[in-house]
This record gives structure tokens, sequence and C-alpha cells, in this order.
């Protein structure tokens, strides 16, 4: 593991734990959802572009599909 894939889990999983921790106190599964997402998707990907490009793509999810 280098440098760049602890970083990126970690930064993801912080903003995943606050995101679906605002998700369940707002009663709202779509941020739920996508802060577990970006909290356990770090465990399965290795490449720090990839990491990066997930991590980007689910945070702009976010404020794509406000409800």
């Amino acid at each position: 593991m280098s440098v760049a894939t602890l970083f990126a889990g970690l930064l993801f999983g912080a903003i995943g734990m606050g995101v679906s921790m605002y998700g369940r106190k707002q009663r709202r599964a779509l941020p739920f959802l996508i802060g577990v997402a970006l909290m356990v998707y770090p465990y399965f990907f290795d490449d720090p572009w990839l990491l990066y490009g997930i991590g980007a793509v689910l945070i702009a999810a976010l404020f794509v599909f406000r409800e």
C-alpha cells in the first residue's frame, strides 16, 4: 500500500462517516447509503487513481441526487 492509498482511504472514510451520520439523523436513505459506500469501497481497490475517481463520483452523487 502506498501513502496515496492510505490517505484516500482515510479521507473518503471520514467523509463517508460524516455523510452516513447526517443521513441517519435526517432519516434520508440516499445520503446514508452513499456514506456507507464511501466508507466501504476503499477496502476493495488498491489503485490510487481509482480510489480518488470513485470517491469523487460518490461525493458528486450527493449533490446531483439531492432529494
